[in-house]
């Protein structure tokens, strides 16, 4: 078994992804500051370093004796990163190298990288693969490609990189995030019996978060003739915003028929970003394709507003990323 440490490992997508590689019999280093909150059941093989990844000292320490590592930490959407531009920069792109080195320095033999799919910004072409030219259209997938370009020059025989650009993830999590688009119209359409759609056209790909901790299995496990130096997308289902609010409307119609009618409201919006994501890649060289889709994650989630496992999902700020991170700045 490998000895694994995830940076940002208490998030959205960490949470579920250290459980399921401490239930395959891995040890699992989670480095985090643990800003947004610390949902990680124990576990004799789980160590928790509460720390800032721009600590390369720290970190530094944390990969003592770890084999592979897996950057999720970030300031993880635009809203966020848009707060503070020249605080984000240093925590998305800043202490991207001295971490890349520190890794490389500890002996660390692989470093997955979480890029992002929106580096592609705006595109008509019927399938945007891993070599369409990146058109960032936000600080935030501007130094998600920056870093990109830093990886695959400290790459070498002994330290593997593989870089991800994820599409958007969905569906349940015990460190739950409602700021993303599938889960934000399914809370909507659950809580308020009204979906506001905001321009709609806009084609995303999207990932159920379960898909998204299988790819990273995979990559773990990869043969490194295969991975070292790859990028391969990773979506499931190119669909409009309005497609995904027609799918959250319908499901949760079912799951809760005593709301009745659920209204969507369509108003106008300054984000452009439109692409279709090809994940070919990935499944040509690893045998990775999702198995899930948007209509499983919203119904995860019904199921988990259901059973209570979302509390106050209205109100309370834990769940959205630039609400803690605003309060934060008011301390």
């Amino acid at each position: 078994m490998t000895n694994i440490l995830i940076t940002g490992g208490a998030g959205y997508v960490g949470t579920p992804l250290t459980a399921r590689l401490l239930s395959r019999g891995h040890s699992v280093t989670v480095y985090d500051n643990f800003l947004y909150g610390d949902d990680l059941a124990a576990h004799d093989r789980l160590r928790k370093v509460e720390g800032d990844i721009r600590d390369t000292p720290r970190l530094y320490d944390a990969l003592w004796g770890v084999e592979k590592v897996i950057h999720l930490a970030c300031i993880s959407n635009d809203p966020s990163f848009e707060l503070d531009e020249a605080l984000s920069r240093t925590i998305n792109f800043d202490c991207f190298e001295p971490m890349v080195e520190a890794a490389k320095t500890r002996g660390v033999r692989r470093f997955i990288y979480a890029s992002s799919s929106s580096v592609y910004g705006v595109s008509d072409a019927p399938d945007v693969t891993e070599d369409h030219p990146l058109k960032s259209l936000t600080l935030y997938s501007e130094f998600k490609a920056m870093c990109e370009e830093v990886l695959e020059r400290h790459r070498s025989e002994a330290f593997e990189t593989v870089t991800i650009r994820p599409a958007t993830v969905c569906g349940y999590s015990p460190h739950m995030r409602l700021d993303l688009s599938v889960n934000i119209l399914t809370n909507h359409a659950v809580n308020q019996n009204r979906i506001t759609v905001f321009g709609g056209a806009q084609r995303r790909p999207n990932l159920h978060i379960e898909d998204m901790i299988d790819a990273y299995e995979v990559l773990l496990d990869a043969d490194p003739q295969i991975v070292s130096g790859a990028i391969y997308n990773v979506g499931a289902e190119n669909m409009s915003i309005s497609a995904i609010a027609e799918t959250a409307r319908s499901i949760v119609a079912e799951a809760f028929p005593e709301k009745g009618e659920i209204e969507i409201v369509t108003t106008p919006t300054n984000d452009l970003r439109s692409y279709h994501v090809n994940s070919d890649k990935i499944f040509h060289a690893l045998g990775f394709r999702p198995k899930r889709g948007v209509a499983d994650a919203v119904r995860d989630l019904c199921a988990a507003f259901r059973a209570g496992l979302i509390p106050d999902a209205m109100t309370d700020p834990k769940y959205h990323n630039v609400k803690v991170l605003k309060a934060r700045q008011a301390q």
